[in-house]
């Protein structure tokens, strides 16, 4: 028995090198499709900027894609606004690219901004302080069920937990891998019932002799839950602001609020002098919902129970008192909580533009549903001439001026109150790194103002830590260049950040350079790209790195990487990420050094995956032995390259031994090369394999 493990990427093949291949932008596979246009505009600060969204469909229901900004007429409480943005988003459901025989998608190791993200975004905010313990499973199951069968590979979703923990969230990604992850940590702590906890304290006090008293020990813990559930969900739409011309779906799951906003009158559990705790609540809702339609954020609840009347909290009832309906613990008041829970998640949605899902065990058509109100729509965006910050309902009209046609967009929003908001704190860049790119790193998306690509690579660091190799290509057409004696002059600044899951920053670091290119260098810049190499050193752990550039005209650019960094001492065997370069990627000029792979590569490393088939491939892997013990052994590594249907049309192996370690936790450096002449085009899986003779056993 063996004990192995491997890395796989995915290639393309191609017969002619494509323009900008080498920086790793080509053109979108699947045909053409429609290029969702963000608006045009420059945001002002202190100004109301509303979007509003508007989906239009004839007679028959079908949704018409033919309209102009001057077909729409935009009123604000009867007041004709100025349209300054206008944007027909159309997007298809894309399905990821991979070959027919691998049973799984296969992770891109290289991240592009090339497209915009032009998909649907969806964050899945899971209410954990509203779940029942005991039906986490059906959240988990009903939160997968959307990713795996509702997202397009062209959609970004995050996970959010309504309680705040971090460790468990997960930052927009297209990689389902670690969204199911983040999604089966989710466990309910939702508290007893109140009815229950109110049950259990009149019989006991009628056991003992007293007036029955109707006291539920929890009530002040349920109002903190259900103020901070309505704090996140308006911190959320308030972080998603930022993001203008497209909508923003909310999928809440969530067993809804358990506490009686209604009950204004009752005793206060934050201030004896008062009463009526639930106002508080009123308020926050409506501040709540305020956010939410101001950032266009819409909101889609999702009661995980489906067909859920109570029975299963009936079944620790034992006994109803004989005077139960009199004293408001009669039968029915087990599904009066309930549907109260599920009054506050209708409100939230249908307020917000979204819709609340309950009392269903088939969740499949409000998926559906869902997927369909955010794929095709139009986006009109306009400034305000009320400029008051007086916290009123605004109402909104969309008019059309095309006869014979339906329009369905949102009645309105609730203006902003008070002062300006504060600003949160955003995670810190490296010092000296220019606001454009602090922007660019606090941003909630990537930016796709300078087209780029990021490769990182994680290998065995200093001391517990992991040094990831990255690097940095940018399409050198997006760049402003001068001439100055002779040379083509401009800069490059290029800020690198590893976030935790804790959000805090693990290491950051920043890349200033001033590029004096010859005519013929210029040339092959503009060709090729320009390449950036850079390090981090991190501890073993889950990251998203954030990488912004900005070039000499202030376009600006950033990426963010999904990045695990697996701790190379612990494992018995440990394979590095995977660096390749080729023949073609010499002609891509190069700034900075790694030094934990130089000179381990007969060229530059490459952020290309599509290659020329008459171009050869060099890869570099680091396989890390931790089996330290007097036994030899031997190390297995081979290389296999597999074209559609499974077919093996490249294998290497080679055979290292224990005794290169001497006895001790090491390292093997590995390299090879792939020839890709005679090959035809298509999609192959490269993968390297690391095998152990130890096996299990060991």
């Amino acid at each position: 028995m063996f004990r192995s493990i491997s890395v796989a990427l995915l290639l393309g093949l191609s017969t002619a090198v494509l323009a900008g291949q080498q920086a790793s932008v080509p053109p979108p596979s699947g045909g053409q499709r429609p290029d969702p246009q963000m608006p045009p505009i420059t945001f002002r600060a202190e100004v109301n900027y509303v979007e509003v969204d508007a989906v239009v469909v004839d007679a028959g229901g079908t949704f018409v894609r033919d309209l102009t900004q001057a077909d729409f007429q935009v009123f604000e409480d009867g007041k004709a606004q100025a349209v300054s943005a206008f944007s027909l988003i159309d997007i298809p459901i894309e399905r990821a690219e991979r070959p027919l025989f691998s049973p799984r998608d296969i992770e891109p190791d290289v991240q592009t901004n090339l497209r915009n993200p032009d998909g649907r975004l969806y964050v899945l905010l899971l209410d954990d302080i509203h779940t029942d313990a005991m039906r986490s499973t059906q959240v988990r199951r009903a939160a997968r069920q959307f990713v795996e069968r509702n997202l397009g590979s062209n959609d970004l979703a995050a996970v959010i937990y309504t309680s705040g923990r971090t460790d468990a969230a997960q930052d927009f990604t297209i990689n389902r891998r670690l969204l199911a992850e983040a999604i089966d940590k989710f466990m309910g702590r939702k508290l007893r019932s109140a009815f229950l906890n109110k049950l259990d304290n009149y019989n006991m006090s009628i056991q003992s002799g007293q007036s029955g008293a109707l006291m539920d020990p929890d009530q002040a813990h349920r109002l903190y839950n259900a103020r901070a559930m309505l704090s996140t969900v308006r911190n959320l739409s308030d972080w998603l602001a930022s993001i203008h011309g497209r909508r923003k779906a909310v999928v809440l799951i969530s067993e809804g609020i358990d506490y009686d906003i209604w009950d204004t009158i009752g005793p206060s559990e934050l201030d004896p002098n008062r009463r009526g705790d639930a106002s508080i609540l009123i308020d926050e809702t409506r501040d709540v919902i305020a956010a939410a339609t101001r950032a266009n954020v819409n909101i889609y609840a999702v009661d995980p129970r489906g067909l859920y009347q109570g029975g299963e909290d009936a079944i620790q009832i034992g006994s109803y008192p004989a005077d139960a309906n009199s004293v408001g613990l009669g039968l029915t008041s087990l599904q009066d909580e309930v549907r109260l829970s599920q009054d506050s998640l209708r409100t939230l949605a249908g307020d917000t533009g979204g819709f609340a899902s309950v009392s269903s065990n088939d969740f499949s058509g409000a998926f559906q549903r869902i997927v369909d109100e955010n794929s095709s729509y139009y986006v009109l965006g306009y400034y305000s001439n009320n400029e008051k910050r007086d916290g009123r309902f605004r109402k909104i009209e969309v008019r059309l001026a095309r006869p014979g046609l339906q329009v369905k967009a949102r009645k309105g929003y609730v203006a902003p109150r008070g002062g300006k908001p504060a600003v949160d704190k955003n995670v810190e860049a490296s010092a000296g790194t220019s606001k454009d790119l602090r922007d660019a790193l606090n941003s909630p998306l990537q930016v796709g103002g300078l087209k780029m690509a990021l490769l990182a690579a994680p290998l065995k660091g200093p001391a517990s830590k992991a040094t990831v190799a990255i690097v940095t290509q940018v399409l050198a057409s997006d760049m402003a260049f001068t001439q100055k004696g002779g040379k083509f002059v401009s800069t490059l600044e290029v800020s690198y950040l590893a976030i935790g899951r804790d959000g805090k920053v693990a290491a950051a670091n920043r890349d200033s350079i001033n590029l004096a290119l010859k005519p013929e260098t210029y040339q092959r810049v503009m060709q090729a790209g320009f390449r950036v190499q850079s390090r981090l050193d991190v501890p073993p752990g889950s990251y998203q790195l954030r990488v912004a550039a900005r070039e000499g005209g202030g376009r600006t650019g950033s990426v963010f990487y999904d990045l695990t960094v697996p701790d190379f001492s612990k494992e018995p065997l440990v394979i590095s990420g995977l660096i390749l370069t080729s023949a073609a990627a010499s002609g891509v000029p190069t700034a900075g050094s790694i030094p934990e792979i130089q000179g381990g590569l007969p060229g530059p490393v490459t952020t290309a995956r599509t290659f020329n088939v008459s171009d050869e491939i060099a890869l570099l892997a680091e396989i890390y032995d931790n089996q330290a013990r007097a036994q030899a052994h031997s190390v297995y590594i081979s290389t296999v390259l597999k074209a559609e249907g499974g077919k093996s049309v490249f294998t290497t192996d080679e055979q290292r031994s224990s005794k290169e370690l001497g006895g001790a936790k090491g390292g093997y450096g590995y390299t090879t090369r792939v020839p890709l002449k005679d090959l035809d085009p298509g999609l192959y899986v490269l993968r390297v394999e690391a095998r152990t003779s130890l096996g299990d056993k060991n």
